[in-house]
C-alpha cells in the first residue's frame, strides 16, 4: 500500500474552476474521506489521482513517486465507481478474473486469486452467475472483488453504495470498513454523505466550491469546525449560530448575546463583528434559572430524544434534549450552552477565531 500526497493541485475545465490549490495527504493504510456537496470537487480530486484527469498544475505522489502526468495504467491503483461498470455479458468469475488476465498471469494463479477474493467478500457462490440477475449488494461486491484481486496500491472508490437504498447501505459500508481494516489497504473514499464519512473515515477532508474547508480526524471536525460552511454540513441537525455584533479580542472568555454574558474558550485571536457563537444542539440545556431565553416554535420526536426549536434575540437554535422532558409551544425557556465546546466565527469570512481549545484543530486548515 502507500501514501498519497496532493501538492497545490488545481483543475480548471475552461474557464471553470473545480479545484482550487489543494493541499493534504493520505497515510499508508488510511480509510480516507473526501467530504462535500455536489459540485465540490470532490470526485474531480479523486480522478486526477486516479489519472482520469490530469491535474492543470500542482503535485500528485503516490508512494514516494510524482505521478501527476502519468496515465491512469501506470499508477497501480484501482478504482472503484458508484455504478459499479460490470462487464454484462461475462459471469462473476470472468469479471474479478479480467484484470488479471490483462496482466498475462497464469491461468492456475488466477484462479487460486479469484477464490481467494471470493472467499473474503463472501460470493463463492455466485461466481458462475451472469452479473445482470445480482442484487445491488453482490454487484457492488463484484466490482470490489475486481478491484482487489489486483493489489494495488491504492483504492480509489466514487461514492461505491450511492445506488444501495438506506437499509443496505449502512450494511455494506460496515461491510467496507471491516474489508479495510483486515486488508490494511490505503483507500480514498469520495461521499456527500456526512454521517457515512464520520463513521467511516479515519481522516476526512471537507470540499465546497473546489477549496478544502479543513482536514481532520472525524471527531475534531465534528467538535472544532474551522468554518461555518463545515459546522453547517457536518452534524444532524448542524451547528446552530447566535449572530451578534461588536468585537472580540485576544484572550476574550466571553461574550454578550442580547446584554448575557455567556462563557466562551479564551481567544487566541481577536476579530470585529459581525460575529456570530457555534453551538451543537446536543450542547444546549434547559435551565429556570438562565438569563438567556428562547421561545419554544417546534419540537420534533425521535424515541429517546427530540429536537426543539427555539426562537431567541440572536436567531433561531435547535436544542437535542432527552424525550421525556415536557415542553410547550410558545414556552420561554432558559437555555445555558456548554461553554468548553462553543466556537466563534467571523461574521464576514465564516472562518472559527482560534482558541485555547481549537488552535491545535485549526493548524490542520
Amino acid at each position: 500500500m502507500a501514501q498519497i500526497r496532493i501538492e497545490n493541485v488545481r483543475k480548471d475545465f475552461g474557464a471553470f474552476n473545480a479545484v482550487k490549490s489543494s493541499t493534504f495527504t493520505v497515510e499508508d493504510g488510511e480509510f480516507f474521506m473526501l467530504l462535500g456537496p455536489s459540485g465540490c470537487g470532490k470526485t474531480t480530486t479523486l480522478r486526477m489521482m486516479a489519472g482520469l484527469e490530469l491535474p492543470t498544475s500542482g503535485e500528485i505522489y503516490i508512494d514516494g513517486g510524482e505521478v501527476g502526468m502519468k496515465p491512469a495504467s501506470q499508477r497501480d491503483i484501482a478504482f472503484v465507481f458508484q455504478m459499479f461498470a460490470l462487464y454484462p455479458h461475462m459471469n462473476v468469475g470472468k469479471n474479478i478474473s479480467y484484470p488479471l488476465y490483462s496482466q498475462g498471469m497464469a491461468k492456475a494463479d488466477v484462479k487460486k486469486k479469484v477464490d481467494e477474493v471470493a472467499e473474503i467478500l463472501g460470493i463463492q457462490d455466485i461466481l458462475n452467475k451472469p452479473v445482470g440477475g445480482l442484487s445491488g449488494g453482490d454487484r457492488q461486491r463484484v466490482a470490489l472483488g475486481r478491484a482487489i484481486v489486483r493489489s494495488p496500491k491504492a483504492f480509489l472508490m466514487d461514492e461505491p453504495l450511492g445506488a444501495l437504498d438506506a437499509e443496505f447501505r449502512e450494511h455494506m459500508s460496515e461491510e467496507l470498513r471491516a474489508l479495510h481494516d483486515r486488508m490494511g489497504a490505503t483507500t480514498v473514499y469520495v461521499t456527500h454523505d456526512q454521517l457515512e464519512a464520520m463513521q467511516m473515515g479515519d481522516k476526512i477532508v471537507v470540499m465546497n466550491h473546489g477549496v478544502v474547508e479543513q482536514f481532520g480526524v472525524p471527531q475534531e471536525i465534528y467538535d472544532w469546525p474551522a468554518t461555518k460552511f463545515v459546522a453547517n454540513f457536518i452534524g444532524s441537525p448542524s451547528m446552530n449560530f447566535l449572530d451578534f455584533g461588536g468585537m472580540v479580542g485576544v484572550g476574550t472568555h466571553s461574550v454578550a448575546l442580547n446584554g448575557v454574558k455567556v462563557e466562551v474558550p479564551a481567544m487566541r485571536e481577536g476579530a470585529k463583528g459581525p460575529l456570530s457563537v457555534g453551538v451543537r444542539p446536543e450542547h444546549i440545556h434547559f435551565s429556570d434559572d438562565a438569563e438567556y431565553r428562547g421561545r419554544v416554535v417546534a419540537s420534533e420526536y425521535l424515541g429517546t430524544t427530540q429536537i426543539v426549536t427555539l426562537a431567541t434575540a440572536n436567531g433561531e437554535v435547535k436544542a437535542r434534549i432527552p424525550a421525556n422532558v415536557s415542553v410547550r409551544t410558545d414556552e420561554t425557556i432558559g437555555l445555558k450552552f456548554d461553554e468548553r465546546t462553543l466556537t466563534v466565527f467571523e461574521g464576514a469570512k465564516g472562518t472559527a477565531l482560534r482558541s485555547v481549545t481549537n488552535e491545535k484543530v485549526l493548524a490542520h486548515g
